[in-house]
């Protein structure tokens, strides 16, 4: 009797054809013909974010995220050098032997370190065409313990995790900014600050090639990778501290590829017990508040148990009004 492949990655080398549960309805599939190729996200440089144009580059990502909720950025001040080893060891990983590679797994998505596939397979009915490993890593040194140790070059991940997370902050400042807020009100409001990092596998399966679509007025916008510079999403986190001035943007990543393809998102958040509410100084009699408090690890929980059969969780913390 056949072992059942609990990993994408394991089970793609033995089928010539997508597997039915992989299968999406016709209604949930991709439409090429209604994707624009036109008008990419916005494309800023960073490198003024220090300088005399500071100004000048926090307006364009206050814009960027009030009219996209997207934005690249080039002249981060991340090194390749470092970007291209995070990758390489990313791929080494997904190459090691099913066993090895399967002594992190698990589908508890409350585990900090962990190997899985797809999102949610403990609440999904189609599944997403991924490997992924999570990690958490900060404070690195609550995690670094838990991380792989296969192969060695895993702990390398240390150091892009924390230029990852210098970056993060940056731009986190600058968005406060954006607000009319003080430069450090949404760090100070993330409170103890956490970081996860999930490193995407996606498996080749015979046809052209995937990138990432971001929904904007109802249509699809391809976001062709550029290279050396990172996309930035600013989350639900964003939309709530700003009010909604900000918007949250449904995406996603079209995986249809004769070659395998990683991504390696990282996400900058609240710690757990951090609460989330609108930002006072947005809040007026023509801006009222528009979600309850909430503790990060509330949304955390729903997150992962909602699944991607829906936009969005945070229409479950939105103050409802209803008329007399």
């Amino acid at each position: 009797m056949a072992t059942t492949k609990q990993l994408l990655s394991d089970l793609v080398s033995g089928v010539s054809s997508v597997p039915s549960n992989y299968i999406r309805p016709i209604s949930d599939r991709p439409n090429i013909d209604e994707v624009s190729l036109g008008n990419p996200i916005p494309l800023i440089d960073l490198q003024g974010l220090d300088g005399s144009n500071r100004s000048d580059v926090v307006k364009e990502i206050g814009q960027a995220c009030q009219e996209y909720g997207f934005f690249q950025v080039k002249n981060h001040g991340i090194p390749e050098e470092v970007i291209d080893k995070m990758l390489c060891l990313s791929r080494d990983f997904f190459h090691l032997p099913e066993s090895e590679r399967m002594k992190n797994y698990s589908d508890d998505p409350m585990k900090t370190t962990r190997l899985s596939t797809s999102f949610n397979v403990k609440t999904e009915k189609v599944s997403n065409w991924r490997d992924f490993l999570r990690i958490h890593c900060h404070p690195l040194e609550d995690y670094i313990h838990e991380w792989p140790t296969n192969p060695p070059s895993f702990q390398d991940v240390a150091e892009y995790s924390k230029k990852a997370r210098g970056l993060a902050l940056r731009l986190l400042e600058a968005i406060s900014e954006s607000l009319g807020l003080e430069r450090d009100y949404i760090n100070k409001a993330l409170g103890k600050h956490g970081q996860h990092m999930a490193i995407n596998y996606y498996p080749s399966m015979s046809a052209t090639r995937a990138y990432l679509r971001v929904l904007k007025d109802g249509k699809w916008i391809a976001v062709p990778p550029i290279s050396n510079t990172f996309i930035v999403n600013i989350g639900d986190q964003m939309q709530v501290i700003s009010n909604d001035r900000y918007k949250s943007v449904l995406h996603r990543a079209i995986v249809n590829s004769n070659k395998e393809r990683i991504s390696i998102p990282t996400f900058y958040c609240p710690s757990p017990d951090a609460v989330t509410v609108p930002a006072p100084h947005l809040i007026n009699d023509h801006h009222p508040p528009l979600y309850r408090n909430f503790a990060y690890s509330d949304y955390y929980q729903k997150f992962w148990n909602r699944g991607l059969a829906t936009e969005t969780c945070l229409d479950m913390f939105k103050i409802t009004t209803s008329n007399p």
